[in-house]
């Protein structure tokens, strides 16, 4: 019995049992039967989790995020660009049926189109109006708290806030870290000035909440500092940190928001645009 068993298993694979992957006619992947049944010698069920596995692995093979339509520094129109990612449901249709035929067997991945969220009907329809704008100056020879005041506002810059929808400024701008490209620089933690990765961050989203909330926005959530900022007045601050406050607000607009950031020399300038049709509180 054992001397059976080892021979079973000494038996070299049938190329006849092999399935090819292929996506835009070119193969990306040769794998035998054996390699997602449930076991080495019962090819009448396929193991669920072998085959998820096999999926995740392929999809890297065809997803491409989609790119929302955007202005250039100069305010021209840089047009979408639609995505594309695996069609789960077809291709597990298509394995199982290619798996349980006879004979080796080719499988094209199937794939479906990921549209933008902004297209460039909808951004040339909200960048006319100017709704809200402020500015504030800084120090640009400070080259870290610059560096770091860039790389914010170009992270909410183009943002798109639909009606009904709550912009967080955490969730946009993200985690800022070293590997993100984020400098030490002067951040003030529990009321003292010190150095921390990111200084300079609390100027990009106190500058959005001035320019928002003269758009007439719905503020959701706000925190001055412990001390007083020279970049606004008094209490027109909004102080934001990863693992602590965050600055939100709501679009309770009919028409989308469009928020347009920019550094220019030591000024700040955020500005606010929608469509000709908003209809303003």
């Amino acid at each position: 019995m054992l001397l059976a068993l080892f021979m079973l298993i000494a038996q070299p694979v049938e190329v006849s049992d092999n399935l090819s992957i292929s996506y835009e006619g070119k193969e990306i992947k040769s794998l035998h039967r054996s390699e997602v049944a449930l076991s080495p010698f019962h090819y009448d069920f396929i193991d669920e989790s072998k085959f998820i596995e096999l999926t995740d692995s392929l999809e890297s093979n065809v997803f491409r995020e989609p790119v929302n339509a955007s202005l250039d520094p100069h305010g021209r129109l840089i047009s979408e660009k639609t995505g594309l990612k695996l069609n789960r449901e077809l291709w597990k249709k298509t394995f199982y049926t290619r798996y349980f035929s006879e004979g080796p067997a080719t499988i094209e991945l199937p794939t479906e189109t990921l549209y933008p969220k902004v297209d460039s009907e909808l951004l040339s329809s909200i960048k006319e109006k100017m709704v809200g704008q402020y500015v504030t100056f800084f120090n640009s020879r400070n080259g870290e708290r610059t560096h770091n005041i860039k790389l914010a506002s170009d992270a909410i810059n183009n943002y798109v806030i639909f009606p009904g929808e709550i912009f967080s400024f955490n969730a946009v701008v993200g985690k800022r870290t070293v590997e993100k490209g984020y400098l030490p620089a002067p951040v003030i933690v529990r009321g003292e000035l010190s150095e921390g990765i990111s200084g300079g961050i609390c100027q990009v989203s106190s500058t959005l909440f001035n320019a928002v909330d003269k758009a007439g926005v719905k503020i959701l959530e706000r925190y001055s500092h412990s001390r007083k900022v020279p970049y606004v007045p008094p209490n027109r601050d909004a102080t934001v940190s990863w693992y602590g406050p965050d600055f939100t607000f709501k679009n309770e607009y009919n028409q989308p928001l469009l928020v347009r950031s920019k550094v220019i020399g030591g000024q700040l300038i955020v500005t606010i645009f929608s469509s000709d049709t908003i209809q303003i509180k």
